[in-house]
């Protein structure tokens, strides 16, 4: 991942690094999230600090798994927000949201909404991997923006 070769405007605007944030149970079940450790390995890499307070999960979510793409969405909609103190450090920003994998960009998309609503600019989006799923038409994830 660090390794990924980004657009030059992405390489001079990009200026945090966010990481998918866990609910509290998932956090407390596993011990640690996946996310964050991919950011925080990337962060030297990339010369950008991570966030991990600025994307916040109000509402546990169940498992992705074994819903459907138009399930995974509603069951992550409006799951996450930028807390008010967060706002500041975000406004205008291009920032890069770094989650472990992504199958029809449910989670990511409901991130990306919160984000934008929080002040980000622009987010880039970096992936671990890739599951294929079925019904998923999304071959690749491009820059997010506001107009």
């Amino acid at each position: 991942m660090a390794r990924l070769d980004w657009p030059a405007d992405v390489l001079e605007e990009r200026s945090m690094i966010i990481p998918i944030p866990l609910g509290r149970g998932r956090l407390r079940e596993r011990g640690y999230n996946q996310a964050e450790l991919l950011a925080n390995g990337l962060s030297p890499w990339w010369r950008a600090s991570v966030l991990s307070d600025a994307l916040v999960r109000v509402r546990e979510t169940r498992s992705q798994v074994r819903l459907t793409p138009s399930d995974r969405s509603g069951n992550v909609s409006r799951a996450f927000v930028v807390p008010k103190d967060r706002r500041a450090a975000l406004r205008g920003r291009h920032v890069v949201l770094v989650d472990d994998v992504i199958t029809t960009a449910a989670t990511v998309n409901a991130a990306v909404d919160a984000l934008l609503d929080g002040g980000a600019r622009i987010i880039s989006c970096a992936t671990f991997g890739r599951a294929p799923d079925p019904g998923d038409r999304t071959a690749h994830i491009s820059d997010f923006t506001r107009n």
